[in-house]
């Protein structure tokens, strides 16, 4: 099981920031969705050795696709806790993150996010897209692949 993606979460905090946080969730959601309070609730019943494995595969994942997006030409930045990656551009030369994701999905057949959705300033993010490596094997397998025919 896993559900990348979903935002259902808790907070646990000292009496005096509660107020305040219980403030932004109400302005925020006003209920998780059923599926996903039933979802939460399972995730939370499996034992410590399920995330201790999926925590294995992502960072097995995780060390396969950042070396062949460095052979395609990409600065990745490593991330230490997610299940993506952050990767600079710039030495592909396309004016923004946007049409890059459009060419690598286009052309080369693997998708990426736009940097630019992560900033408020979306200049700040035009040279930047980011991966998800939380997929399925043969996924990640066809994607190496297909990066292997792209060079900055």
């Amino acid at each position: 099981m896993s559900a990348t993606g979903w935002r259902v979460g808790y907070c646990i905090a000292p009496p005096r920031l509660t107020n305040a946080i219980r403030k932004v969730h109400d302005f925020l959601t006003v209920g998780a969705a059923a599926p996903l309070q039933a979802a939460g609730a399972f995730a939370l019943s499996l034992p410590r050795e399920y995330y201790g494995e999926l925590s294995r595969e992502y960072r097995e994942r995780r060390d396969m696709i950042l070396p062949a997006l460095e052979l395609a030409g990409f600065r990745v930045f490593r991330a230490a806790g997610a299940y993506d990656v952050m990767t600079d551009i710039s030495g592909f030369g396309f004016s923004s993150d946007v049409e890059f994701a459009r060419h690598l999905a286009k052309d080369v057949g693997v998708a990426c996010v736009p940097g630019s959705s992560f900033y408020s300033d979306s200049g700040a993010g035009s040279q930047l897209v980011r991966f998800c490596f939380c997929k399925r094997q043969e996924t990640l397998d066809a994607a190496v692949e297909r990066l292997a025919k792209l060079r900055a």
